[in-house]
C-alpha cells in the first residue's frame, strides 16, 4: 500500500490532523494502539475563551475560536454523530473589584465578542455560589472527545485507514526520500503520539512537561443550565450527569485514578456549586504538555520528512483544528507556521 502520510496516534491531535489531510485529498494511514494512552478519551473537552485564575483571554483565541466551531460541526455532519456542544460558561467573580474590572472590559473590542453578559448580582443561586455575580461567556462549550474519537476510529477502520498496533521505530525503513513500514510506503511520517513522544527517538529532545489530570463524573437531581468554571469546571452532560475537573500532577505520571485527586475535586466542586451530588466515576490521563505551554509543530531538525504535531496540553480541543490545518498547509504548500508553535524555537536543544 502506498500513502502520502503515516500518522502515528489517533487521539485528538492525530485524528484532527488525519481529517485535515483527508479533506485536502491526501492518502493517509493512521497507526494507533488504543491501550497505550487514555488522555484524549478522558479529556474534559472544554473550549473556553477566558481562562485561568486571573481570567485572561485564551492565547491566540481570536483565530482559534473563529475556526473551531465550523470545523467540528462539519465533522459531526460527516460522521452523522453528535459530539460538539456550544454552551455558555459562567465564571463567578471573587470580589466587587473583579466585577468592576470586567464591567469595564466588557465594552473593549478585544473582549466584547466573547461576553454574553455581566451579572452584578447572584445568578442561578440554586446552582452556583456567586455572591458577587459573574461573567457569562459565549463562543464556549465542550467536545465529547470519547464519542468523536470512537466515531472517527470506526470510520478509519471501515475505510481501511487504521493499523491497530504500537508503532515500532525499528520497523521503519528509509528508501531514498520515502519510507516503508510493515508494507506501507509513504513520504511523510507525522508523530501525534501524546506523552509517549517523550521516548520517541526523533523528538525526545523537545522540552515536554507531561501532567496527569483526573476527572470526576457526578450525578445530581439538579441539572446546571450552563457550564460553571472557577477553580474547577462542572459540565452538564444530561440526565443529571456532570463532568468535573481537573487536577494537575507533574509527579505521578500514570493513568490510575487516586483518592487524593478525588478528594481534591470533591472539595473544589462543593466550593463552587450549591447542590448535592454523588460521585459516579473517576478517570485519569496524561496530558502531553510542554515547557512553554505551546504546541510542538513542525519538521525534524535532520529528517526532513518526519514531523510532529503534539504538546497540545489541556487546550487540545481549541488548538488542534487551527494548527492541524496550518501544519497540513505547511507540509503540502510550504505555508508558514506560527513562530510560537514551530519546533525550530527549540533547535538549539537538538
Amino acid at each position: 500500500m502506498r500513502v502520502d502520510y503515516l500518522v502515528v496516534g489517533a487521539g485528538i491531535a492525530g485524528s484532527v490532523l488525519a481529517r485535515q489531510l483527508l479533506e485536502m485529498g491526501k492518502r493517509v494511514m493512521v497507526i494507533d494502539e488504543p491501550s497505550l494512552s487514555n488522555s484524549s478519551k478522558v479529556a474534559g473537552g472544554l473550549y473556553n475563551p477566558i481562562t485561568g485564575r486571573k481570567m485572561v483571554k485564551t492565547w491566540n483565541g481570536d483565530v482559534l475560536f473563529e475556526y473551531l466551531d465550523g470545523f467540528y460541526r462539519e465533522w459531526e455532519n460527516d460522521l452523522d454523530e453528535s459530539f460538539f456542544y456550544s454552551i455558555p460558561i459562567y465564571r463567578p467573580f471573587f470580589s466587587i473589584e473583579e466585577q468592576n474590572e470586567w464591567m469595564a472590559k466588557s465594552i473593549e473590542p478585544a473582549y466584547i465578542s466573547y461576553i454574553a453578559g455581566i451579572k452584578q448580582k447572584p445568578f442561578c443561586e440554586d446552582e452556583v455560589q456567586n455572591p458577587y455575580g459573574g461573567i457569562l461567556l459565549n463562543k464556549s462549550g465542550y467536545l465529547d472527545t470519547a464519542t468523536l474519537l470512537k466515531s472517527f476510529r470506526a470510520y478509519l477502520v471501515k475505510s481501511g485507514l487504521l493499523l491497530e498496533s504500537q508503532f515500532n521505530p525499528n520497523k521503519l525503513q528509509k528508501m531514498g526520500g520515502n519510507y516503508t513500514y510493515e508494507g506501507i510506503d509513504f513520504r511523510h511520517l507525522v508523530f501525534c503520539d501524546g506523552h509517549l513522544s517523550t521516548t520517541n527517538p526523533w523528538f525526545s529532545w523537545l522540552p515536554y512537561r507531561p501532567v496527569k489530570g483526573e476527572l470526576l463524573f457526578i450525578k445530581s437531581s439538579v441539572m446546571p443550565r450552563v457550564i460553571y468554571n472557577r477553580g474547577v469546571f462542572v459540565i452538564p452532560l444530561g440526565s443529571g450527569m456532570c463532568k468535573c475537573g481537573s487536577t494537575y500532577d507533574h509527579g505521578q505520571l500514570d493513568e490510575i485514578p487516586t483518592i487524593a485527586a478525588k478528594s481534591e475535586l470533591i472539595d473544589r466542586v462543593k466550593s463552587l456549586v450549591n447542590f448535592d451530588f454523588e460521585v459516579i466515576d473517576q478517570k485519569a490521563g496524561i496530558r502531553p504538555a510542554t515547557k512553554d505551554r505551546k504546541p510542538f509543530v513542525g519538521r525534524h531538525f535532520e529528517e526532513r520528512n518526519i514531523w510532529i504535531f503534539n504538546g497540545l496540553g489541556a487546550k487540545g480541543v481549541s488548538l488542534a483544528p487551527y494548527y492541524a490545518r496550518q501544519l497540513a498547509l505547511h507540509m503540502e504548500e510550504n505555508g508558514a507556521l506560527d513562530d510560537e508553535v514551530n519546533i525550530e524555537r527549540f533547535f538549539s536543544l537538538f
